[in-house]
């Protein structure tokens, strides 16, 4: 995947929106119009403080169905993501939680949006969700079917959940990308808000072989220095709300922040591999 025909750059901080409950929720609230206000002030926080990508996620329907999702979420989704596409340019992509990426596709594709994030793509987890299994076979084959170019972001041993199989990192990057055909793959920490540890991000650096690695939690201002020269991107979403707790909303002053601390690393790491290629 060229990360720069679709970000504009070759190190992308994608931003998130995390949406407020939706129909069928648990916590719905009644009001969708609530629900898209939010998320476009969410979005024009996130633009207005550079980020280069934005993700939009059902976060607050949790406790999340572990497959499909019901047709009012998807219905719900697909107008959100289309609004925002009319109010800021940059590229948008969507993680239908817990794991429904036919849905995240199918919505993708109709209203033109660039990427999806999809939690299990291949093996088998153990979730809060109960036990979920990768469905590439299929995702791939609709994907040809819709005659869409959206790209798929993949985790790799997701958070909130655990392998059924031993498996190794290495080995787990290399089955996502050469067996379920992931355009890029995503490390994150435990949980979320948790980063992953430096080690684990250049194990899967090293196994991906040119393929994007993001940062998938636990990014913040402090620590973006240490984590980004081992990665290609960060999604990044709490360490960007007010006072850093996730279910408030995004604060611009926090994003461009974080922006600033991440560009920093880029320069700093670029300079360093300009001088060592003398």
């Amino acid at each position: 995947m060229d990360l720069n025909q679709t970000f504009k750059t070759d190190r992308p901080i994608i931003g998130v929106v995390h949406l407020l409950p939706l129909p069928t929720s648990a916590r719905w609230g009644g009001s969708l119009a609530a629900v898209i206000d939010r998320a476009e002030q969410e979005a024009t926080a996130l633009a207005s403080g550079g980020v280069d990508g934005i993700i939009v996620e059902n976060f607050f329907d949790a406790p999340f169905v572990k497959e499909r999702v019901d047709p009012a979420v998807v219905s719900a989704m697909t107008l959100i993501v289309q609004r925002l596409k009319q109010l800021v340019t940059l590229p948008i992509g969507l993680n239908v939680l817990r794991n429904d990426a036919h849905s995240g596709l199918a919505i993708a594709s109709c209203v033109q949006a660039q990427f999806i994030r999809v939690n299990v793509l291949t093996g088998v987890m153990a979730t809060d969700q109960g036990i979920i299994e990768g469905q590439a076979h299929s995702l791939l084959r609709y994907r040809r079917e819709l005659g869409s170019d959206v790209k798929i972001f993949a985790d790799v041993l997701v958070k909130h959940a655990r392998p059924l199989s031993s498996t190794n990192l290495t080995n787990a990057v290399q089955d996502t990308i050469e067996r379920g055909l992931a355009d890029a793959v995503i490390l994150s920490g435990w949980a979320t808000g948790n980063p992953p540890n430096l080690e684990d991000l250049e194990l899967a650096t090293a196994a991906a072989n040119g393929t994007p690695v993001f940062i998938g939690s636990g990014a913040d201002w402090e620590n973006i220095s240490t984590l980004m020269p081992a990665a290609d991107g960060v999604i990044v979403s709490s360490s960007l709300k007010r006072h850093g707790r996730r279910e408030q909303p995004v604060d611009p002053i926090r994003v461009s922040q974080f922006v600033e601390a991440a560009r920093r690393s880029f320069t700093r790491v670029d300079s360093l591999k300009r001088v060592g290629s003398r």
